[in-house]
């Protein structure tokens, strides 16, 4: 079994796709109309391409919460408890960090040494925390 695409809630499609290639630069590789959005996968261009990350909407209507749209208030609480939705690898922070602090990318974490890794956590625009970590 392998990971073929894995998910981050995002409260924009467009600003999402914007952020996540013109700023971290993954490669749009599938776009799909689907009702009201559409099925959205970014790649890296580092990695295996077959791993895709689906941009999905947080805002499905069918799915609530105290009648509020239950992936949004899931993104929302861990927003709030600063846990990231997700961590990429990079192969040298600090490098990394600089780049994207010079594109406007902000961050609730500079590169900060834990244990074995470093880890440094952005606000990805679209509702999350996405961590960095080097090895």
């Amino acid at each position: 079994m392998k990971v073929i695409v894995t998910s981050i809630l995002v409260d924009d499609q467009d600003k999402a796709l914007k952020f996540y290639t013109e700023k971290l630069g993954f490669i749009k590789k599938t776009e799909i109309p689907v009702g009201d959005a559409r099925w959205l996968t970014v790649v890296s261009p580092e990695g295996n391409t077959d791993v895709e990350i689906l941009l999905e909407p947080n805002w499905n209507p069918a799915i609530k919460i105290d009648g509020k749209p239950a992936a949004a208030e899931y993104q929302k609480i861990l927003f709030n408890a600063n846990i990231a939705a997700a961590v990429f690898g990079v192969d040298d922070i600090k490098t990394e960090y600089e780049r994207l602090k010079a594109l406007g990318v902000r961050f609730t974490t500079p590169p900060t040494p834990m244990g074995p890794v470093t880890v440094a956590t952005f606000d990805d625009t679209c509702g999350n925390l996405i961590s960095m970590a080097q090895r």
